[in-house]
């Protein structure tokens, strides 16, 4: 089958764009839906995605080093009857960012050593990112500084695919890069990246790769990581407006082979989402707001089993997360801001989901547990379906099997992803 990647700039130029969404998560149920959808479309790949800070060779907040995440999505997909060879891994914001706080020769010789690691377990997608400044380092580098070290990690990405053999791996480039996870601020606005200032992140990276003896690899990036206009913050999210992006779709003109990568697309409508693959961003990455449907789904179930199940307690799910972030802050404390009441609202409810962090803590695992055996085989009314999770298929309800509604819940927006994709 061939791979979707390589022919994303040529459909654009063709007048037939398409897109592929990027799921950007490890959370089991996440990857079982987006695997489930991939298997119901025999003609698709699916393309999953780790970050450094996620997966990397010390483990990262998952626990997982990339031969351990691929291990992890191809167990599943084997349990689910999808094909290895019809998944794509991607390696996102690759680079020093894990250790920024210590100096950059440190720094980079760790990203080195991930980026190596990643292409060793299989990952052919690899996002390049030396954005940000290390220890006694602005926090915002300058291009030539960042394209620099971009070559340093596909040398080292280049070395390791030679040894390996097979294909050799797609990479994406981009200076101008949103912050993973979302922002952690109200936002009002955004400004899309100036087309002069993506046209010299090009250039500057075709001619740094080039010095350094990577012209065919520079071959090989495919896309651009810029800002077309689109973020989330904890309470708020920025949708897409295409005529602000004009100058930046008109640039790929002039760069026949690269499209642009969409980062921070969570929550955008479907017709956005189209909008951007039309207009030259057909790569659309999603995370947050996979786990916070699914976390929609999970607070709805929790309620519906305080109101049917002898015993269950009163929000028993909702009230062991907040037992569990309030003993481990590290992931929220320094993204949300404001009062008790804001940050307790925040902590559940943000757009930012950093709640995600916490679902595989053992206490939110017996708590998730708990609640999916408590209604398996439980019949859950129509009208409290309507009640409790209203966003979800109509169909579903009575509804007995717990795991089918959360599944339905991140297919539900995968649904919105694959639509755009394919044109709207």
């Amino acid at each position: 089958m061939t791979n979707p990647l390589t022919g994303l700039a040529t459909a654009r130029r063709g007048g037939s764009p398409y897109g592929i969404t990027s799921i950007c998560s490890a959370h089991p149920l996440v990857i079982q839906s987006a695997i489930r959808r991939a298997v119901a479309d025999t003609d698709s790949m699916l393309l999953i995605e780790a970050t450094c800070n996620q997966v990397n060779q010390f483990g990262g907040y998952t626990g997982m080093t990339p031969d351990l995440f691929v291990a992890f999505v191809q167990e599943i997909a084997s349990r689910e009857g999808l094909q290895p060879s019809r998944i794509i891994f991607g390696g996102d914001h690759l680079g020093p960012n894990p250790w920024r706080s210590e100096p950059a020769a440190q720094a980079m010789a760790k990203a080195e050593a991930m980026v190596t690691a990643y292409v060793w377990a299989g990952f052919s997608k690899i996002h390049l990112d030396a954005s940000m400044g290390c220890a006694g380092e602005p926090a915002a580098l300058d291009d030539e500084t960042i394209a620099a070290r971009a070559a340093r990690l596909a040398k080292a990405a280049e070395k390791a695919a030679r040894a390996k053999g097979g294909a050799l791996p797609l990479y994406i480039i981009g200076t101008e890069v949103p912050v993973p996870g979302g922002a952690d601020h109200a936002l009002s606005d955004l400004k899309p990246t100036e087309a002069a200032a993506a046209r010299r992140t090009i250039e500057i990276h075709r001619e740094i790769f080039a010095r350094e003896g990577l012209g065919e690899a520079f071959g090989r990036v495919i896309a651009l990581v810029v800002q077309p206009g689109v973020e989330f913050g904890s309470e708020n999210v920025i949708a897409y407006k295409p005529e602000a992006s004009k100058a930046l779709t008109a640039l790929l003109d002039e760069q026949p082979s690269l499209v642009y990568e969409a980062h921070s697309t969570d929550y955008q409508s479907r017709a956005a989402l189209a909008a951007l693959v039309a207009n030259g961003f057909p790569i659309l990455k999603v995370g947050p707001g996979l786990t916070f449907a699914l976390r929609e789904a999970l607070y709805g179930l929790d309620l519906i089993a305080a109101e049917m199940v002898p015993g269950y307690g009163d929000r028993s799910l909702a009230r062991t997360m907040e037992r569990v972030m309030l003993a481990a802050p590290g992931h929220w404390r320094s993204h949300y801001h404001g009062g008790e009441t804001s940050l307790y609202l925040q902590r559940h409810y943000s757009y930012s989901d950093r709640i995600r962090y916490y679902w595989s803590n053992p206490a939110a695992s017996v708590a998730v547990g708990r609640l999916r055996e408590v209604l398996t085989g439980v019949d859950i009314p129509e009208t409290l379906m309507r009640q409790f999770l209203p966003t979800l298929p109509a169909g579903l309800g009575p509804a007995s099997d717990p795991e089918a509604i959360l599944l339905a819940a991140v297919d539900a927006v995968l649904a919105d992803y694959e639509a755009a994709c394919r044109g709207g």
